[in-house]
């Protein structure tokens, strides 16, 4: 194919034998087992070949003799042909001919030399077929032992099925036969013409090759492309759309254009390059062939198969076909070209053949077929809109194809597969011949589609493109410019372009406010941008204004949405009388308005979540998803997941929550939700000694506010329990310095404690005072409950006088635990005791608390702070004898190996010799059976 970037070349058959071991023994058993027959079933395509190709080395290598043979597609083939092209390769391996044998002398000039005279002939026809019957079978028995392998037997004449069937029915001592056949295409019901019983004596075995499942598609595309990429997801597709048929699956995934890099696709991407390629030429050819042979009422009957695209029941290939269709389905699932699924509907065995039919159908021909699929398929009970739009739009029926991608867009949003409603949508416009009107009235649909849905890939370029259509109005274009600003703010990395769409699209609405109020609210929002916090609630106050005298309810929950959450999350203690305007989720029905109410409540748990309000956080949580999950707003429920990871991660619930974050990461890959769910996966990470991991996480949770300040505070606390605190002030002045810009100190509550840890571990004393004298300034009159804690924490930690660094450390811990904080709690407890904490009973309570909540390295140092002082603390889980299980302490080491961790660094997360982990290695390598560290997962 043209434009291959790294098209396959392996020769065919070269790549080692995939998924039929069992076969291929089942064979070798039976020939070391003569006088044996062994019959091989299997459509084409599905391997026979190339299981007797491997059953032909393999026997040859244990000095076997094996004659082979191909039957050929003859209208009328050869008597005797595939037979006598075997026994004439036999010259050679003779013994003492019979003189029956002399009857075979004119058929095999090529042995005349070795075979006695021919007798005379005989009178009766049928006594002188007895007789070359009885001459092959002397034949083959001089040759000793021999394994002949006969192919393609559907295909053979029937004087070849007699012979067969004589010979084995008293077969030689040494002789085995091994024949392939399709029984699709055999002419008789059996591959030897009646059935045949295998006789006393005689080793029997029947093979029947099934297609390939998952797991064999996939091990043969790896032994394609030569090393072990293939993706679950891209084999699960390519199974789908091949069947499983191994020849379809190797000729599909070298007629890709780059195989190594397409084949580690996931779903969508495996649909989109597969739809992508021509169909394979072989499997066009081999297709086409089939087809041609069959009658013509029967492949008009097909070929609207291939138009309809999916199986369908009699009556509808019928009224489609303009055949009475039943008749001819026979002949099509007889032949393989069809075959019979669920609900007696009828389609072709994969959608390569499909394709390959529907390519082939002339221009006027596949018109007809669509035309009469639509005519079929919008009388039915449930009409298909997706199909039916697709008949249309193929038919040229142009306003039939946009009233049925309206409706199959409808349905599909209200489905929650927001990316095909956009698609729908996005083909039709892209037809210059759609009119202004309806263009203007679809791309106002388009994006309040994408809205409610997961941004970025295909969505938000969809989008974008409406922007480059000359037939918008100019309002529309605005909003086309404001759904595509707030598409982009969504994304990771793309915060700053986001906001010059949306202040392009307040110009061009300005004199619009109820349009380009949301671009404001937008703008206005504390979480984007260098503004002070005092800055954006002026911007706030003004959008809020406007509010009042927006003319819907949709409109003004909308608006509430982001100023809500905008106002709280900067600790305005005047939002809880703004939040009490929300509509009951009682009152509101619109799906519109649900989508609006859901998000408010999810923006307002958030922000909850940020400031210390946990408790209320869960509650607005709670019915912000449900509202979400009735009108399938996926987005809203994304930044909800992110919102409760992060809660549990701050109460205490760790079970799991590792597991949660890699999905919902993959999940919500390049979106800016994945900076949330990373800060929790950093804190997670630092808490168990990960540190590599933890590294990755808080860097890649910078960039918006105010998740990139506690990256900053994580990453800092990190560094200092490593030894590192030049590197983490560093950290700490990063953060600072983008509490100050902001002007946010409501957000300094996963900071303040680890700077002044950092100013105090270097010697910057005054610094410390200061920045805790800027925060108890700057907290004044907010509602910042966890930032109030932490102060507290501060003020604790920097007290001069004992006392009074007890009493402040009581409040502190009080206060965390208030808030459901256990293990900022237990760190708080831990620091109040100071450096000569001695008491074996507090250590281990300290112990204990830590190991419930999964907090290793804590954990770790407390239990190297009691063998300091010469007592000894128990395991989480006791003393006992674990086996080949791995110990709490061997999994510690495990998980730290799997995420590419030195011996050094888990000596010095778990508070353990170098020794100690050196032994601790070996007893994890052999428990999971794993060849070297690299190889523990």
């Amino acid at each position: 194919m043209g434009g291959c970037a790294n098209p396959l070349s392996v020769r065919s058959g070269s790549v080692p034998l995939v998924g039929r071991d069992a076969e291929l023994a089942a064979l070798l058993g039976a020939v070391r087992h003569p006088p044996s027959a062994v019959f091989v079933e299997g459509q084409a395509g599905v391997g026979k070949t190339r299981l007797v190709a491997e059953f032909v080395a393999a026997a040859r290598a244990e000095d076997a003799r094996v004659v082979l043979g191909s039957c050929q597609p003859m209208a009328d083939p050869f008597p005797y042909g595939v037979l006598l092209d075997c026994l004439s390769q036999c010259g050679d391996h003779l013994g003492e001919p019979g003189p029956v044998t002399g009857a075979l002398r004119d058929l095999l000039p090529e042995l005349a030399d070795r075979l006695p005279p021919a007798p005379r002939p005989l009178v009766d026809p049928e006594a002188e077929r007895h007789r070359v019957f009885r001459a092959v079978r002397d034949l083959l028995c001089c040759l000793g032992p021999t394994v002949l392998v006969l192919e393609d037997l559907h295909w053979a004449d029937e004087e070849t099925r007699h012979v067969l069937r004589f010979v084995l029915a008293n077969p030689p001592p040494g002789l085995s036969v091994v024949a392939t056949y399709r029984r699709e295409d055999l002419r008789t019901g059996a591959p030897l013409g009646r059935a045949f019983h295998v006789p006393h004596g005689v080793t029997g075995v029947n093979l029947v090759l099934r297609p390939f499942d998952t797991t064999q598609v996939r091990a043969m595309v790896d032994a394609l492309v030569g090393s072990a990429v293939t993706s679950q997801r891209f084999a699960e597709v390519l199974a789908g759309e091949t069947a499983g048929i191994p020849f379809v699956v190797e000729e599909t995934v070298r007629a890709l254009p780059d195989p190594v890099r397409d084949v580690r696709l996931g779903s969508a991407a495996a649909r989109r390059a597969l739809a992508g390629i021509d169909v394979p030429v072989l499997v066009a050819d081999a297709i086409m062939e089939r087809m041609g042979a069959l009658p013509p009422e029967a492949r008009a009957v097909a070929e609207a198969v291939a138009v309809l695209g999916v199986p369908e029941p009699i009556d509808v290939l019928d009224a489609v076909a303009g055949k009475a269709a039943a008749e001819h389905v026979t002949t099509l699932v007889a032949s393989g070209v069809l075959v019979e699924q669920k609900g007696n509907r009828y389609g072709f065995r994969h959608d390569i053949a499909r394709r390959a039919v529907y390519a082939a159908l002339p221009g006027p021909r596949r018109w007809d077929l669509h035309e009469r699929a639509v005519a079929v398929l919008s009388t039915v009970d449930q009409p298909p809109l997706v199909r039916l739009a697709a008949h249309a739009r193929a038919a040229g029926m142009t306003g039939q194809w946009m009233r049925y991608s309206e409706l199959a867009a409808e349905a599909a949003e209200e489905a929650k597969d927001v990316p095909a409603a956009v698609d729908l949508l996005s083909q039709v416009l892209a037809d210059p011949g759609i009119s202004a009107e309806d263009t203007n009235r679809l791309a106002t649909t388009l994006c309040g589609y994408a809205m409610t849905g997961l941004p970025g890939g295909p969505v938000t370029a969809r989008v974008e493109g409406l922007l480059s259509d000359p037939r918008l109005t100019p309002d529309v274009r605005g909003e086309v410019h404001l759904w595509f600003g707030l598409l982009l703010q969504r994304e990771a990395g793309e915060v700053d372009r986001g906001a010059e769409e949306i202040a392009r699209a307040i110009a061009l609405l300005g004199d619009q406010p109820e349009r380009a109020v949301r671009g404001m609210a937008a703008m206005a929002g504390p979480y984007l941008g260098t503004a002070s916090v005092a800055e954006h609630q002026a911007s706030l106050g003004r959008v809020e204004e406007i509010i009042e005298h927006l003319p819907t309810l949709a409109l003004r929950t909308a608006m509430l949405a982001t100023t809500l959450g905008g106002r709280l999350i900067v600790g305005d203690p005047s939002s809880w009388e703004r939040i009490a305007q929300l509509p009951s989720p009682s009152d509101v029905h619109d799906p519109e308005e649900i989508h609006h109410l859901a998000r408010a409540h999810c923006n307002v748990a958030d922000a909850c979540s940020w400031i210390g309000h946990y408790g209320r956080a869960r509650t607005f949580l709670r019915t912000g998803i449900a509202l979400a999950e009735r009108v399938a707003a996926s987005y809203v429920v994304g930044t909800a997941e992110a919102t409760a990871v992060r809660l549990d991660w701050l109460s205490g619930r760790w079970t799991g929550l590792e597991q949660r974050i890699d999905r919902l990461v993959d999940a919500y890959e390049n979106l800016l939700l994945t900076q949330d769910l990373n800060l929790t996966r950093g804190w997670l990470a630092a808490a168990r000694g990960d540190w590599m991991r933890a590294q990755a996480a808080f860097e890649a949770a910078t960039g918006s506010f105010p998740v990139g300040i506690s990256a900053a505070g994580g990453m800092a606390g990190m560094l200092l329990t490593r030894g590192e605190a030049a590197a983490a002030e560093e950290q700490v002045e990063r953060g600072v310095a983008l509490l100050r810009r902001k002007g946010a100190w409501v957000w300094s509550g996963d900071i303040l404690p680890q700077a002044v840890d950092c100013y105090l571990a270097n010697g910057h004393m005054d610094a410390a005072h200061q920045l805790v004298a800027e925060a108890t300034t700057g907290l004044r009159g907010f509602d910042a409950p966890l930032a109030q804690a932490a102060l507290t924490a501060c003020h604790a930690r920097l007290a001069s006088d004992r006392n009074e660094a007890d009493r402040l450390y009581r409040e502190a811990i009080d206060q965390h635990r208030a808030l459901g904080l256990p293990y900022r709690a237990t760190q708080l407890a831990e620091q109040a005791e100071g450096d000569d904490l001695a008491d074996p009973s507090v250590i281990d309570a300290l112990v204990q608390s830590y190991d419930s909540l999964g907090a290793t390295v804590d954990a770790a140092r407390c239990r190297h702070r009691s063998r300091g002082i010469g007592v000894a603390t128990p395991s989480r889980r006791g003393r006992r004898g674990y086996g080949s299980e791995l110990s709490p302490r061997e999994q510690d080491v495990a998980r730290l190996l799997a995420g590419g961790h030195t011996n050094r660094e888990i000596a010095q997360a778990l508070f353990l010799s170098r020794r100690t982990v050196e032994e601790y290695v070996v007893k994890v390598r052999r428990k999971l059976n794993a060849p070297s560290r690299h190889d523990v997962r």
